[in-house]
């Protein structure tokens, strides 16, 4: 059993405490301790408060408190590192290190590991204080997703091997890419974009004092060119409209169509909206959301075409892949079927190539899902994306481009005319054509 005791070992009116520590060996040879603290007091102050007796009233309460306290919890700290020190008697400077720990502790810091795996998995599990581009806190859902697809994929690619964060180089990452294309048989435009976010995963793990390969940089992925701009035009949404003797389901699907060709949504926020999003603000009928994969709040007026499709309520509710599913038969009944390049998610062999269904729509044997390019009939390709790229390429020259990109919550204009398929060329002409217009306009006055 050990004690301590708290002395004033000095002859100037103020010093620091000297804290004592009596215990005794395994052969009940008492022996002790004596450091200096850090806690200066008045000689007068001590005197009065005689010592460790602190139930003596001292004439400021207030000292009197804040150096209990501190005593208090030296004690207490001197106490527990003896006894789970249990340190030898012989050694004097026991006590001052001891106190010096306590004044100074020691941070230990978790070295973070370097293997690729583990970055990816602790920007997952630290999504939610990620910064994000917009500089808040947290990074949407779609990305939390593409680096779990990452950590799926990498654990594969890099089987019982353990690549580290200083491994990625120029020729790692295109052996990976060519893996991922060749091997895998992933689309380019994937391919690229897991480079890309293995990127990121470096380079966050270098910000956390991780090594990272000076070549990180130079390492290629990018974004492919959309080639392949699929969209209904209004000839076609009026073929599908003329369909008749659907099912309830379809009838829904369509409704659903319909609604997402006027609102200029993807799919996710469109099968997401209910009652809720649908408001009135200064006498105009509006809907408010805000969009998943970009977490943008968008406001989009209810126009006549919407209100028409909505007279009998909101189609209800059914799965995106549903829809996905159900949107090709009512697009094969309508006979969207012109043959059209594209790319779709089928499955495939280990060579690659497409499995054959069966007469019942079934794939003939097992494989992957992979995004593969071809020539198809149209409705093949269809699938919720139709929407939001219906109704930016049909009101494009229809409304001003800045009123669509507002609902359709494209950062930019160069984003905007990539995503509907359109060049600079195309832009000058729109500016040629309302000027030819206003021309017109201008002639008729006269």
């Amino acid at each position: 059993m050990a004690t301590i005791y708290f002395l004033y070992r000095s002859t100037r009116e103020k010093a620091p405490l000297t804290v004592r520590l009596q215990a005794f060996d395994l052969n009940n040879i008492k022996f002790q301790f004596e450091a200096k603290t850090e806690l200066e007091v008045s000689k007068i102050y001590w005197k009065k408060t005689r010592i460790k007796k602190r139930n003596v009233d001292a004439f400021d309460k207030k000292e009197k408190s804040t150096v209990n306290d501190e005593l208090s919890k030296i004690e207490t700290y001197l106490l527990t590192q003896f006894k789970d020190q249990k340190p030898n008697p012989t050694n004097k400077d026991w006590l001052k290190e001891t106190l010096n720990t306590y004044y100074h502790p020691v941070i230990e810091t978790i070295q973070k590991s370097d293997l690729i795996i583990d970055c990816i998995q602790d920007l997952i599990d630290n999504a939610n204080t990620r910064e994000n581009s917009k500089g808040g806190l947290g990074i949407s859902k779609s990305r939390i997703n593409s680096y779990k697809n990452l950590l799926k994929v990498f654990k594969l690619y890099q089987g019982k091997k353990k690549i580290k964060v200083k491994d990625v180089d120029i020729q790692f990452g295109k052996h990976f890419l060519n893996w991922l294309i060749n091997t895998e048989n992933y689309s380019e435009g994937y391919s690229k974009k897991k480079i890309d976010d293995l990127k990121t995963v470096c380079l966050d793990a270098e910000v956390n004092g991780i090594e990272a390969n000076h070549q990180l940089k130079k390492v290629k992925g990018g974004k492919t060119r959309n080639d392949f701009i699929i969209y209904l035009s209004p000839q076609e949404l009026e073929k599908i409209d003329k369909t008749t003797e659907l099912t309830e389901t379809l009838e829904n699907v369509r409704k659903w169509l319909f609604l997402g060709c006027n609102i200029g949504q993807r799919g996710g926020d469109l099968l997401n909206l209910t009652k809720n999003n649908f408001v009135t603000r200064n006498g105009l009928d509006i809907i408010e959301l805000k969009q998943q994969k970009t977490d943008k709040n968008v406001t989009i007026p209810v126009l006549p075409p919407t209100k028409e499709i909505l007279k009998e309520g909101l189609p209800y509710k059914i799965p995106i892949q549903y829809f996905n599913d159900q949107l090709k038969i009512l697009c094969q009944l309508a006979k969207i079927d012109t043959l059209t390049k594209g790319s779709k998610v089928v499955l495939v062999d280990k060579e690659g190539k497409e499995i054959p269904k069966d007469s019942k729509g079934n794939y003939t044997k097992k494989g992957k899902k992979r995004k593969i390019t071809g020539t198809y009939p149209k409705y093949e390709l269809i699938a919720s994306h139709v929407c939001r790229r219906s109704f930016a390429t049909n009101q494009y020259g229809n409304l001003p481009t800045q009123l669509i990109m507002q609902i359709t919550a494209h950062s930019t204009e160069k984003m905007f005319y990539g995503y509907i398929g359109k060049s600079s060329m195309d832009y000058a002409q729109q500016i040629a054509d309302f000027y030819d217009k206003q021309a017109i306009t201008e002639k008729k006055e006269f």
